[in-house]
């Protein structure tokens, strides 16, 4: 009992992303739930440690490096600028923002991509009289929906593809096709939701904010380009891909110019934190066969909670709830191993889902945080406007994708 009420209360805040009168933000709550599990003994320590998957930690943590790599080599400012050349031709630039957005957040993090990317455009465009509000939105949707099509899109394919042990070549086979078809519902809807908004002249704004941002450098964006190629094809390899991004993730640690703490400090160290705090809470729920309870009341009233169509519906609806993150972990339980379609399904319905709301994503509250200094406020309507016809149209694209297979 002490145990599902710890569970309930992990998850509850997780959802609600604070404890009234308390600064704990969710990887707080997370953490402060598995300390309780660890603390009363319903875990013992070595269970604890344990419990968390190793591999999937060493892969995001390797591929945060890469990231920084790029980030602080200057990399995603320069193509952010390049891209917003294009002012001059709004639907082009929208597609070329959205088309960088998808093809970056699929081979790197797709919060750095937002991170990166928003300032750059927010200044460009405000400089050029254009209104960012559609190609932000955009910028948002298509890093989500981008990240599905591949293992390291982001955390929570990295987890199932970890978990379910699934290849790198077969998972993209599968989900890129529906990823790239919702892309280009996402890019329809904002063009024409915005159609007017696209072709709207403003004041030039300039913003002297250019100076903060990491300088161009041809060689250290070089050698992070080199890297995220390297890692690409080690992982068709049969060599385990947590070693591979490791090995990668060192040298480039090794640097003649760049400093490593530089490096590490752009590491995102509350999400590794989540991460292992989700573990050792989930693991402590598993112990107790909850799920395994769970699964034989749902069949005794007809319910398959592994059916791709049920999963994917329970997917977007927990991951509006608690993020994609704690969804993930507690719906990868139900998965059969044997079972490669079901992992595929959990992975792209809880990415695109996080399209519907402004909480379904960090990604979306990046450029939401990131263009408030500059004046321009995307408000929870503005969001929805946009994220709830795009999940819509994505979750009808992934169903038929579904009856295909």
């Amino acid at each position: 009992m002490t145990t599902l009420v710890i569970f309930l209360l992990t998850y509850a805040g997780v959802a609600l992303g604070r404890i009234p009168g308390l600064m704990l933000d969710r990887t707080g709550i997370a953490l402060l739930g598995a300390i309780a599990l660890v603390a009363s003994g319903i875990v013992p320590l070595n269970e604890a440690v344990a419990a968390i998957d190793l591999p999937t930690i060493l892969l995001l943590y390797a591929l945060m490096v890469v990231s920084a790599q790029l980030r602080l080599g200057g990399f995603y400012t320069w193509v952010a600028f390049r891209s917003s050349r294009l002012a001059a031709r709004p639907e082009v630039l929208l597609a070329a923002v959205m088309g960088l957005a998808a093809a970056l957040s699929a081979l790197l993090a797709n919060d750095i991509i937002c991170l990166a990317f928003t300032p750059v455009l927010c200044a460009t465009l405000l400089a050029a009289g254009r209104r960012p509000l559609p190609y932000l939105l955009g910028l948002a949707a298509a890093s989500n929906i981008g990240s599905a099509a591949t293992i390291i899109g982001n955390p929570q394919n990295m987890l199932i593809g970890q978990v379910g042990r699934l290849d790198f070549g077969a998972f993209l086979r599968w989900c890129a096709p529906p990823s790239l078809l919702a892309l280009l519902a996402a890019y329809g809807l904002i063009c024409w939701t915005y159609r007017a908004t696209l072709q709207e002249r403003t004041a030039a704004t300039p913003t002297a904010q250019a100076a903060e941002w990491p300088e161009f450098n041809r060689w250290q964006s070089s050698k992070g380009l080199l890297a995220t190629g390297l890692l690409v094809l080690l992982f068709f390899t049969p060599i385990p891909r947590e070693l591979s991004a490791i090995t990668v993730a060192g040298i480039l640690l090794c640097s003649r110019r760049m400093h490593s703490r530089q490096i590490l400090e752009l590491v995102d160290w509350h999400l590794i934190t989540l991460f292992c705090a989700l573990f050792i809470v989930i693991h402590a729920i598993n112990a107790q066969g909850l799920p395994a309870r769970i699964i034989d009341t749902l069949a005794a009233h007809g319910i398959n909670p592994t059916h791709l169509f049920t999963l994917a519906g329970v997917s977007t609806l927990m991951s509006n709830l608690v993020s994609n993150v704690p969804a993930v972990m507690l719906l990868m339980r139900f998965i059969n191993p044997l079972q490669p379609a079901q992992w595929y399904t959990l992975a792209v319905s809880s990415t695109f889902a996080g399209n519907l709301v402004v909480i379904g994503s960090i990604a979306n509250l990046i450029v939401i945080e990131q263009a408030r200094p500059f004046g321009v406020i995307i408000s929870f309507r503005d969001h929805a406007r946009i994220g709830v016809p795009v999940t819509l149209c994505s979750l009808l694209i992934l169903g038929g994708w579904l009856v295909l297979q």
